[in-house]
C-alpha cells in the first residue's frame, strides 16, 4: 500500500552541510549565522528589516508588545485558524475579537472586520490562510480610516503575494513561522518584519532579556532567540523557497484540474489579485459528496493517504475561549468551514503517480458510496 503523508519537509546534503558549518566554527547560539538570516530573509520580502527569533508566536507575541497592546485592549483577528494568533492576543491581556471569514478564500472578511471594530480596537491581525494572502487592500483602508494596527500572521505564506507584493510587506508589520511543516523551516524557529524602525528594535530588545548592551537591561524582556544552527538551515531553505513554492503550486493545478470533476468536491478558490503558494492544499466537502468529510479521510487514510483538518473548530469553539465566555455560535461561515474543510498532500515530494492516486481515490470513494 501508498505511504503518502499530508507533509513532508525536504532537507538534503545541504543543510546538513550548513549545520556542519555551524558546529564547526563553535558559535551555535545566536551569532552572524543569524544576522545573515536576517539580512537576506528581509531582502527576500522586501523589508527593511528582520528580527529571527524562537518560533512564530513568540514573533506575534512581540510585535504586539511593541505596538504596546496591553489590558482593555481589543484585537480583531480570525476564528479560522491555528489558536497561536488569538492566544497571542491573550499574552497582552488584551481582548481577541472575531471577525467572519470569507467562505470562498476561508481568510477574514473585511466587511466583518468593519462589523467588531470598536472604540477599544487596537490592531487586526490578518491571516494569510494555507498560503493565500488575506484582501490586503481592503484592510489596509479599515485600518488607515480607524488608525489602527496592520499586522500580517504570515506563518503560512511564505514567497505568497498579493497585487504583486509579498506577504510581509503589506501591512505594517508580519511575522513568520519556519515550523517543519512550513514551506520553508528550521524546525523551530520564526520571524518579525518590518518597515518600522521603532518596531524593530524594541523586538530586538525584548527577545533578549531586555538588553540594551551586554549586561545593561532597560526592562523585562525574554529569551526569544534564534539559534545558529536554526539560522544556517534557514538560509539553505530560503535559496530553495521559490523553487519548492512553485512545485506546490503545479501540485494545485493538477489536484484541482482533476478533482473538479468530481461533483461534491470544492476545491480551492484561488483570488486573481493573489499568488497563493499552497502551504495546504485544501478542499470542501459539500453534501453532493456521498461521504461525510470525516469517512472521506477515513477511506483516505485506508489507502494510505495522509490528510489533515485545518481547523476542526473555530477558535471561540475551543475550550479554552468557551470558558472566556465567547458565545458559540458567531462567525457562521468559519463554523461551517470547520466541518468541512479537508486537506490533501500538496508538497514538493509527490510525484504525479501520487497525485493521480489521490484524486482517483477521491473518485472511487464516491462511486462505491453512490452504488
Amino acid at each position: 500500500m501508498r505511504n503518502i503523508p499530508v507533509v513532508k519537509p525536504l532537507l538534503d546534503d545541504e543543510e546538513l552541510a550548513a549545520v556542519k558549518r555551524v558546529l564547526e566554527s563553535g558559535i551555535i547560539a545566536h551569532g552572524p549565522e543569524v544576522e545573515a538570516f536576517e539580512r537576506e530573509f528581509a531582502e527576500y520580502i522586501g523589508v527593511e528589516y528582520a528580527i529571527a527569533v524562537a518560533n512564530g508566536t513568540a514573533a506575534l507575541d512581540l510585535v504586539l508588545k511593541a505596538y504596546g497592546v496591553s489590558s482593555g485592549d481589543e484585537v480583531v483577528t480570525t476564528p479560522f485558524t491555528f489558536i497561536a494568533t488569538a492566544n497571542a492576543v491573550l499574552y497582552q491581556g488584551a481582548k481577541p475579537v472575531f471577525a467572519d471569514i470569507d467562505p470562498r478564500t476561508f481568510n477574514i472578511d473585511p466587511s466583518s472586520v468593519l462589523e467588531v471594530i470598536t472604540p477599544r480596537t487596537r490592531a487586526v491581525i490578518a491571516v494569510h490562510l494555507y498560503g493565500q494572502p488575506a484582501d490586503m487592500k481592503a484592510l489596509r483602508e479599515i485600518a488607515e480610516d480607524h488608525k489602527l494596527a496592520l499586522i500580517e500572521d504570515a506563518a503560512q505564506a511564505h514567497g505568497a503575494e498579493f497585487m504583486g507584493v509579498k506577504a510581509g510587506a503589506l501591512g505594517d508589520t508580519a511575522i513568520f513561522s519556519f515550523y517543519a511543516t512550513k514551506n520553508m523551516t528550521t524546525g523551530e524557529g520564526g520571524m518579525v518584519v518590518t518597515n518600522d524602525g521603532g518596531v524593530a528594535e524594541r523586538v530586538k530588545l525584548l527577545r533578549d532579556h531586555g538588553q540594551a548592551e551586554k549586561y545593561l537591561h532597560v526592562e523585562l524582556g525574554y529569551n526569544l532567540r534564534m539559534t545558529s544552527i536554526q539560522a544556517a538551515i534557514g538560509r539553505v531553505q530560503l535559496r530553495k523557497l521559490d523553487r519548492f513554492n512553485e512545485a506546490r503550486r503545479r501540485n494545485a493545478k493538477e489536484l484541482s484540474e482533476r478533482l473538479s470533476k468530481v461533483p461534491g468536491v470544492e476545491v480551492p478558490y484561488e483570488d486573481p489579485r493573489v499568488k497563493h503558494v499552497y502551504h495546504q492544499y485544501v478542499i470542501r466537502v459539500n453534501d453532493e459528496y456521498p461521504l461525510t468529510r470525516d469517512e472521506l479521510r477515513e477511506y483516505l487514510r485506508d489507502k494510505g493517504i495522509g490528510t489533515a483538518v485545518h481547523y476542526p473548530l473555530p477558535i471561540f469553539q475551543q475550550p479554552l475561549y468557551k470558558r472566556l465566555g465567547y458565545p458559540q455560535d458567531i462567525c457562521p461561515n468559519a463554523i461551517e468551514a470547520s466541518r468541512r474543510v479537508l486537506s490533501l498532500p500538496v508538497h514538493p515530494a509527490l510525484t504525479p503517480e501520487d497525485l493521480r492516486y489521490i484524486c482517483d481515490c477521491i473518485a472511487q470513494a464516491a462511486e462505491a458510496a453512490r452504488r
